[in-house]
């Protein structure tokens, strides 16, 4: 045998392993692990194997090809691998499914059935969401994928899923309303609710009034800035055919009779008054709103109408009709003689009135209204759909009355409130279907974004991830809907939002603050736990007019305070640094040594801050008056009341009281300080009187007021805040009560050895 033979079949080896095509790169792994929201079937077949999907090819009905032209079509920007055998992706209409249901199938290829287009494109958002989070970029997906075996069976709960996006307070760009939209998309929500105009910017150009854009869509900062923009007419074409693509309706909202200032800035004439006002830069609710005594107030909102119906297709316009006061038309003659001729009880039938008038009106023009449920006051306008906002009872008097329904209550639906009053395990536990029982319908919900405290920077942090909780309970059955279970979605769900680049923000509050009061010594000791999974991070007491922490502790270990000042946190959350991590404001003083603390004013549920020790806790407000620490009483006076059980020596008592006119909250008319020498029956005593607590003041903030003791031993303090009584003419809550808030009254001094 020649000796070179014995080596050719290695030889053929070799030769074959340098001219074959190299196996293909290992591909990533998509899976059902981060659908939401949840499915209403769903079975994975784990027997068979994953689905090779290296190259696609569509099959689309006809008539469905513009209206899924942007559905997820996989692009692999490296070409589709040689030789790849392209899966089948066929979309079919068959009839019979639910308007937004389909059915997904993925064998050795995919098989979408639905009656619509809008459920094939649920459909193919599903299987979106089913490919891993990296193939929402482009080139992390260049080899392919694969994707499990398995069947869908899905439709909705709800058929109105929606968000409101306040474009008046902060302006925002047509780009990010669009980034909006995607995110939508990709939670299956159908409808943006967009508020238009308000008190502070009106956003949409209307060609036969064209001040409301000159005038109304801008206003002065305090600072002197400018700060506003509007949608031409064409911007809003090219929002709502976005949105259509998508499959998501856009529903505008143009307020009346209220909210209506930044409208009266430009045409004064609406309003009763006929009085020049700038469009206002703070925020509340204001007196001065459209004339209903007036025609040209009517002609006006028709023809504002006209022009809005032009460009919005959707079945339904919003008219607002929350927060009206009725003052101008109480001394408004027109609107008396409206009243008079119209044989109206008062002027919340006048209302009643006014936007059964314009609903009429849109009714003649083929749409129906929505409202808030302030609405309901004086009467329902007939065929009106209430937005159900101040809890739910006004959706359960809607549909007693036979009238449709939308879910939006602010325990559950808010997402400008603070993740401390409403977090999203408090959306994921909102039960819809607690509304129930009578002749109309609840056709969904919708999660409100007000933008008073959310310019566009910090909109998806609000929005994102609470609204992906919202989207379950709106689309996934309650006997499907497990919060563990969502969690362990979110987490995947959460790169596929980093993969959009969708900004979101916090589940809820990162970390709490627990405190404990050493009475023997009045020392506070603080410590701060994550109340958030995946949060790490460090606090440190930084004591009043210091820059640097005078303790420092890892979370879970305790810290003591000494004198006012703040708990700082660092906190780290999925390898992002918090850029405005929680502060805490405390009070180490000698008064927490009380051994009683008794308050003489009735706790107010919504502000109860900390109860009954809570303006003797150690725990101070911030500027935000719904952080819980603040303790409030409407229209009465406010007392606490300490007692110790041996003499302490006073240098000053504190109290600190919070204002902001605008939510009618003032300065008490009297703040009274006292002592008692004795224990007992001797009393010494200093008032405060703060100036002009009635006078217009549109500083917001936090004030204190103190008074001098001077060493004094005393056994007991008492201090009274004196409400300043009602809301004043100038006011546009005037007659109504004004409220007081307290935080904290903090004693200086020390213990007597």
């Amino acid at each position: 045998m020649n000796p070179a033979m014995k080596h050719l079949p290695l030889l053929l080896l070799v030769l074959v392993a340098c001219t074959a095509e190299p196996p293909p790169p290992p591909i990533p792994m998509g899976s059902a692990d981060g659908l939401i929201p949840l499915p209403v079937e769903l079975a994975v077949d784990t027997t068979r194997p994953p689905l090779q999907v290296r190259a696609v090819k569509w099959y689309l009905p006809t008539e469905w090809t513009d209206s899924l032209a942007i559905a997820p079509n996989w692009v692999f920007p490296g070409g589709e691998p040689k030789g790849a055998e392209p899966v089948d992706v066929r979309v079919e209409r068959v009839d019979g499914l639910a308007k937004e249901g389909y059915t997904l199938s993925i064998g050795e290829n995919i098989r979408i059935e639905a009656s619509t287009a809008a459920g094939a494109f649920r459909g193919l958002t599903t299987l979106r969401q089913l490919a891993p989070p990296d193939c929402e970029r482009f080139d992390r997906c260049r080899d392919g994928f694969a994707l499990p075996q398995l069947t869908i069976a899905d439709a909705p709960s709800y058929g109105h899923r929606g968000l409101l996006l306040d474009v008046c307070r902060h302006f925002m760009e047509v780009e990010f309303v669009e980034q909006v939209i995607d995110g939508l998309a990709l939670h299956k929500m159908n409808t943006l609710h967009w508020h238009l105009t308000e008190d502070q910017g009106w956003r949409i150009a209307i060609d036969a009034y064209p001040r409301l854009t000159e005038v109304g869509a801008w206003r002065t900062e305090a600072d002197g800035s400018q700060h506003g923009g509007f949608y031409t007419k064409d911007d809003i074409r090219r929002i709502v055919a976005y949105a259509a693509e998508r499959h998501i309706t856009v529903i505008p909202e143009i307020e009346l009779p209220g909210h209506s200032r930044a409208a009266l800035a430009a045409y004064p004439e609406l309003g009763c008054t006929g009085e020049e006002l700038p469009v206002p830069n703070d925020w509340g609710v204001f007196k001065d709103i459209y004339c209903a005594g007036d025609e040209a107030t009517f002609a006006f909102l028709e023809q504002v109408l006209t022009e809005v119906l032009e460009l919005f297709p959707s079945e339904y316009i919003h008219i607002g009709g929350d927060e009206a006061p009725k003052v101008r038309w109480e001394a408004c003659a027109k609107c008396q003689n409206r009243i008079a001729t119209e044989h109206l009880h008062d002027e919340h039938e006048l209302q009643s009135y006014f936007i059964g008038r314009i609903g009429e009106w849109l009714a003649a023009h083929g749409r129906k209204l929505i409202g808030w449920d302030e609405i309901l006051d004086g009467g329902l306008p007939d065929g009106a759909t209430v937005q159900s906002w101040r809890g739910l009872d006004g959706a359960r008097q809607a549909i007693a009355q036979g009238n449709d329904a939308i879910l939006s209550p602010t325990s559950h639906c808010y997402l400008d409130y603070p993740l401390a009053a409403t977090d999203m395990e408090e959306v994921y536990g909102f039960e819809p279907e607690a509304v129930s029982g009578g002749p109309g319908r609840v056709l969904g919900g919708e999660v409100n974004l007000w933008s008073e405290h959310a310019p566009q920077h910090l909109v998806e942090s609000k929005v994102y991830p609470r609204a992906s909780a919202f989207a379950e309970v709106m689309w996934t059955p309650p006997a499907r809907r497990n919060f563990t279970d969502f969690l362990d979605r979110l987490d995947v769900h959460y790169d596929r939002l980093d993969g959009m680049r969708i900004d979101y923000g916090l589940e809820t509050v990162p970390v709490v603050m627990e405190s404990q009061i050493d009475s023997a010594t009045g020392t506070l000791v603080a410590v701060v736990e994550p109340a958030m999974r995946g949060v790490t991070g460090i606090a440190g007491f930084v004591p009043t007019g210091q820059d640097c922490p005078s303790s420092v502790a890892e979370f879970g270990e305790p810290m003591v305070v000494e004198g006012e000042g703040e708990v700082w946190t660092e906190v780290e959350h999925r390898f992002r640094v918090l850029m405005d991590p929680p502060r805490f404001p405390v009070a180490g003083h000698v008064g927490l040594t009380a051994a009683r603390a008794t308050i003489g004013h009735d706790l107010n549920p919504y502000y109860p801050g900390g109860g009954e020790r809570g303006l003797n806790d150690g725990l101070l407000g911030s500027m935000d008056f719904r952080d819980g620490r603040w303790q409030a009483t409407s229209g009465t006076d406010m007392h606490l009341h300490l007692r110790f059980d041996a003499p302490i020596e006073i240098d000053s008592i504190t109290v600190r009281t919070y204002r902001y006119q605008n939510a009618w909250i003032f300065d008490p008319s009297l703040i009274e300080f006292m002592w008692s020498t004795n224990g007992s029956d001797v009393w010494e005593a200093a008032e405060v009187r703060p100036p002009s607590p009635l006078a217009p003041n549109d500083e917001q903030g936090i004030a204190r007021w103190s008074a001098a003791v001077g060493g004094r031993r005393a056994w007991a303090v008492r201090v009274t805040l004196k409400n300043p009584g009602r809301c004043p003419s100038w006011h546009d809550a005037a007659t109504e009560p004004t409220w007081l808030f307290a935080d904290e009254v903090v004693v200086h001094g020390r213990q007597v050895r």
